[in-house]
């Protein structure tokens, strides 16, 4: 673990370079993994062989893609003492043998260097009831990236089975938090989605809270003070290293987050006792007032679409969520439950909200419809927060704190409220934010 280096450009995605080559053999079977939200779901039997060639790299290749599996709660890799061989990557497997040892699909690969010496990586996804293969991919580049090629293949293992959209092959920023728990010292964080490669993004000299990703770049928004100062907006480039405090605001500004294209920004600001929304266009840094009260407007987050916004207000008199258009007409209430709700966080494929649900001396993670409908809890507990969402909008991210002494933790949640999995860290964290899938980051 180190601190942040632009030179090293550890976080860029221009520098991943990527050949992608359709394998020979055709995709015929149609296996699927149907999952829906109030339905029940048994995880899929899959066996992830050993990638064979370049000495331990397939073997650790292969690692990632089935610990990946596995913590997404969609599957259950088959324990390698129950295989009945070591498939070939260039032969069909005994399809019979595989079936017999409870697996309903396999993968095959293998990891060699081209002439160049750049990591070639190979897979297969086999159909065991059909014999019949799913996709086979293969893939390029340069072998400091074995890493990602492991999250890219479990993306497209994950996907061709449950029809959702990847998340493997991305990265989370949280608040890294060390020390006693009155005087934390917290940076912000940066670490691939299954917490390998923490790098530091800041060095503790400020505190810092509450950063959101771009949906669409290498960008990341986050609040950051110095003791006696006023909390700043600041806007950081991973691919540059480059920084940006956003305006000169003469009270407090919070809750920034991007927009879907990732060229504006929608924050809270006070003045006096009460909070408002404001946008912002990250070229011009014009903003715009969006809402009008003598109340605590804030949490606000974009539809994916651009076209409403989700924030949080006490103007009813305790934390509700409202949805109003992006130019802050037609602002409506759309939580009626028990409780209060806040930190409201729009799903990137746009049919749910998540929200933090405080109740009963608790608190708890859950989703909404965009129109307040079909409201569920997914997790409850002493302290839940900081709900974000991964890209393909079927996982949560949120912070939980146990209370004590101990201090918070990150654990993620999918929509159906049946998988839930600690997110490893380096040590205390809060305050997540997901990124958008590396391939398709500007």
């Amino acid at each position: 673990m180190s601190l942040y280096n632009p030179a090293r450009a550890l976080f860029t995605t221009f520098c991943f370079l990527l050949v992608l080559v359709a394998s020979t053999l055709p995709s015929q079977a149609q296996l699927t993994l149907r999952i829906s939200p109030g339905g029940q779901f048994q995880p899929m039997p899959i066996a992830v062989a050993d990638f064979s060639g370049e000495g331990d790299m397939g073997q650790r290749v292969s690692g990632i893609i089935g610990n990946n599996l596995q913590r997404s709660g969609y599957f259950a890799p088959l324990d390698k003492a129950r295989f009945p061989e070591r498939p070939s990557f260039d032969a069909a497997p005994r399809f019979d043998a595989w079936k017999a040892a409870g697996a309903q699909a396999l993968v095959t690969g293998r990891v060699s260097r081209d002439p160049s010496g750049r990591l070639r990586a190979e897979f297969r996804l086999w159909d065991i009831e059909t014999g019949q293969q799913l996709t086979g991919q293969q893939y390029v580049t340069d072998a400091n990236f074995w890493r990602r090629v492991g999250h890219i293949i479990s993306d497209a293992v994950y996907t061709k089975i449950t029809g959702f959209g990847g998340f493997f092959d991305t990265r989370m920023v949280f608040v890294d938090e060390s020390g006693p728990k009155e005087n934390r010292r917290k940076r912000l964080a940066i670490m691939d989605q299954d917490g390998a490669n923490v790098r530091y993004l800041t060095q503790g000299d400020t505190s810092v809270v509450a950063p959101r990703y771009s949906p669409a770049t290498q960008d990341i928004t986050y609040m950051s003070q110095v003791e006696g100062q006023q909390p700043r907006v600041q806007v950081i480039n991973l691919e540059t290293g480059a920084r940006q405090v956003l305006g000169n605001f003469p009270d407090m500004a919070s809750s920034p987050r991007f927009g879907p294209e990732g060229s504006r920004i929608v924050m809270s600001l006070q003045q006096g006792g009460n909070a408002n929304i404001f946008l912002m266009n990250l070229g011009s840094q014009a903003t715009t007032r969006l809402t009008s009260t003598d109340a605590i407007d804030t949490s606000p987050s974009f539809s994916p679409d651009g076209k409403q916004i989700v924030f949080e207000s006490d103007r009813g008199g305790k934390q509700q969520v409202y949805v109003m258009n992006v130019d802050g007409s037609d602002q409506r209430r759309i939580s009626f439950g028990d409780g209060s709700y806040s930190q409201p966080a729009w799903s990137p494929r746009g049919d749910y909200i998540a929200f933090t649900k405080q109740r009963a001396g608790g608190f708890a993670i859950g989703i909404m419809k965009p129109d307040g409908s079909g409201e569920r809890i997914l997790t409850e507990g002493f302290h839940n927060e900081s709900p974000t969402w991964a890209p393909n909008g079927q996982y949560i991210l949120f912070f939980r704190d146990p209370g004590g002494q101990a201090g918070g933790k990150l654990y993620m949640v999918d929509i159906t409220g049946r998988v839930e999995q600690p997110v490893p860290t380096p040590s205390f964290a809060s305050d997540p934010t997901w990124s958008p899938l590396l391939s398709e980051a500007r």
